[in-house]
């Protein structure tokens, strides 16, 4: 029984029609499903669920500016409207939310985990929103808890996250808490962090990065003329990999475009850059799951942030649709 779990509430939106499925938006076929209840699910076709992280307890802990718990509803208040193009190739669900109401970020995490953990189990893919970054642990040991082999990790992020654990984690320190987590159960740590800003991480960071034999590619070698490099060293890193996860720090986005954020950044990627990034890393068929994190509507300027993480949303359910058909045929 997951004692931090918030059953999901009813999307609401504009409605074109009643009766005409060519006509319905998200909010009219997200299926709400209870992570404590029994569950029969038609895994027929492709079976993509929502599930919230209300914590930014790692973010307080890292003296971030707090406000990501909001983000998984200003997110699907975004979501709500887009039209139901998925039908009739995915189904959408919505798991509702895991929660932290007291500051346990490390029980919150665990619960988090066994809620990933469940929807692996019954074939969903999951589609995770923050929150705080801290939210990658959790997802990270669900997938492990559920197939039992370590995912390759793609972090879209400013910051290394590889940060020691001082009396508590954070949300800079859950990469090297999973590479501790890899080691302990003899699984390899394999780690690439794209859109890494030099004045957000010490020498020290980049250290410990190269120490653990993580990779990384700085934003300042990533604009439009280095796209298909940069394509090449990330497909290069998934090639030899079975299973890739996929964590959006929204930090790594212009503030420009993406204000509403935890750690707003001056000097982000172009978001169309990044889409394009995600999108080639789905097509290869290896993506098992992926989060949005620390999205925070507290200083979200006309919900640019969250729509814009919507839009992501949109686009990764049409990439991971395409990438099926293409698989099947």
């Amino acid at each position: 029984m997951l004692e931090r779990y918030r059953a999901p509430l009813p999307l609401k939106g504009r409605i074109d029609s009643t009766t005409d499925p060519a006509a319905f938006r998200w909010h009219q076929i997200i299926k709400a499903i209870n992570l404590n209840e029994s569950m029969d699910i038609d895994n027929k076709v492709l079976i993509i669920c929502f599930l919230g992280f209300c914590c930014d307890e790692g973010v307080k802990r890292n003296m971030g500016r707090s406000g990501a718990a909001k983000g998984p509803a200003s997110i699907r208040q975004e979501m709500a409207n887009w039209p139901a193009n998925c039908l009739p190739h995915a189904q959408l669900y919505d798991a509702g939310d895991i929660t932290c109401y007291d500051g346990n970020l490390e029980e919150s995490q665990e619960e988090l985990a066994f809620a990933v953990q469940k929807l692996i189990y019954y074939g969903f893919f999951p589609i995770l929103l923050g929150g705080g970054h801290e939210i990658a642990l959790g997802h990270f040991n669900g997938i492990l808890k559920s197939t039992h082999n370590a995912p390759a990790i793609i972090n879209f992020d400013a910051h290394l996250d590889l940060r020691p654990v001082i009396e508590k984690g954070s949300s800079g320190t859950m990469f090297n808490q999973i590479q501790q987590i890899c080691n302990s159960e003899k699984q390899a740590f394999n780690y690439l962090c794209v859109g890494t800003q030099t004045y957000a991480n010490t020498q020290s960071l980049f250290a410990k990065a190269d120490e653990l034999g993580a990779e990384y590619i700085l934003a300042k070698n990533i604009d439009p003329s280095t796209k298909d490099k940069v394509k090449q060293q990330i497909i290069s890193f998934v090639n030899d990999k079975p299973t890739v996860y996929v964590t959006i720090c929204t930090d790594v986005l212009s503030a420009a475009h993406a204000p509403g954020v935890s750690a707003v950044q001056p000097f982000g990627l172009d978001p169309e850059l990044v889409l394009y990034f995600i999108k080639e890393i789905i097509k290869t068929g290896k993506v098992c799951s992926i989060d949005f994190a620390e999205v925070s509507p507290r200083f979200d300027a006309d919900n640019r942030t969250a729509k814009l993480i919507a839009v992501y949303i949109y686009a990764v359910i049409n990439s991971l649709i395409e990438t099926k058909s293409n698989r099947l045929y």
